[in-house]
């Protein structure tokens, strides 16, 4: 049987927003070259962020990024390819920035496919106590306070690379203390519910509107032991569901955290916190003025290139 291997040519704030697209058409697998993730690396082991290797031993691309895609012959997937590239030209209407947005299709030798994207990926310390390592890679830790996710991240997007996820984990170290109970809004890969667990949270449910995603995220949460009573589902938002807890968080679109503000406020405790990413700097005031119309309150904002994150707390009980 032949596999095909159809890539984007985008750009570094597109490849979650692209990788979804891919997914959603029941891609098998998804790479991602991102010249940003290589800005920082230096030579030498276990340096300031992480590496382990040298940078310059793994072939990279030096501007943009590479979104490929791994379909089965049975797929039809050459008839897909115009409208594959429409929607991937369509995200300019939420904000972000396709780059040139060329779609090109090739054929892989059956043999290839299912590991033709791991040579990308290695153990990389995305926070100063997370690191998030392949599946098929042996990694030991380097400190005693260092935690370990461990994913298939040929499944789904979210694999902790993105400065998005980057700033959400970021975020979830900043509020958690131990014993809270988390919603994860848009779990992906649902990274961000296993660092949560990581992290000592109670109660941990992840939900996404994609099946696909779920699936993937049921796997990842089998390769982690402290992940595997995480709650899972599929769900549009937070539609449906009436919890009180500690901590919403949600990496997704700006345009998309704006209706998910108010079912967050009706989710969460007095005094819990609502984190958000997944938004691009033109669209920050949006989301900041969406959080205060909806009588949340502005507790900290981070920035990672050009993207943003906020921290924002219901007011508790006794505040006005």
């Amino acid at each position: 049987m032949e596999w095909y291997e159809l890539s984007v040519l985008t750009t570094s704030e597109s490849v979650e927003a692209v990788s979804n697209i891919l997914v959603d058409r029941e891609a098998k697998g998804v790479q991602i070259e991102d010249s940003k993730d290589f800005e920082h690396l230096k030579k030498g082991k276990y340096g300031k962020y992480g590496e382990i290797i040298d940078p310059d031993s793994i072939p990279h691309i030096k501007k943009g990024a590479i979104v490929s895609a791994y379909f089965p012959e049975s797929s039809n997937i050459s008839s897909r390819v115009p409208e594959i590239s429409q929607k991937v030209l369509e995200l300019k209407r939420f904000g972000l920035n396709p780059g040139p947005g060329e779609v090109k299709l090739d054929t892989l030798k059956s043999q290839d496919w299912a590991t033709a994207w791991e040579k990308y990926y290695h153990p990389l310390r995305i926070t100063r106590f997370l690191t998030v390592v392949p599946k098929w890679e042996n990694y030991s830790v380097t400190s005693h306070d260092e935690k370990v996710i461990y994913l298939d991240p040929g499944m789904a997007f979210g694999t902790g690379t993105h400065p998005t996820t980057r700033l959400s984990l970021e975020m979830l170290e900043t509020v958690l203390r131990g014993n809270e109970s988390v919603i994860d809004v848009g779990t992906g890969s649902g990274v961000l519910s296993i660092a949560a667990k990581l992290m000592s949270a109670a109660d941990v449910f992840a939900y996404d509107v994609d099946e696909v995603a779920v699936k993937s995220a049921k796997k990842n949460f089998a390769l982690n032991d402290s992940a595997k009573d995480i709650h899972l589902g599929v769900n549009n938002l937070l539609s449906g569901i009436h919890k009180q807890v500690d901590v919403v968080v949600a990496n997704i679109l700006a345009e998309i955290i704006i209706p998910l503000t108010p079912q967050a406020f009706d989710n969460l405790k007095p005094g819990g916190y609502f984190l958000t990413s997944g938004i691009i700097n033109s669209k920050f005031g949006l989301v900041v003025s969406s959080l205060k119309s909806n009588h949340f309150k502005i507790v900290q904002t981070l920035k990672m290139k050009d993207w943003c994150g906020i921290i924002a707390q219901k007011p508790s009980e006794n505040e006005d």
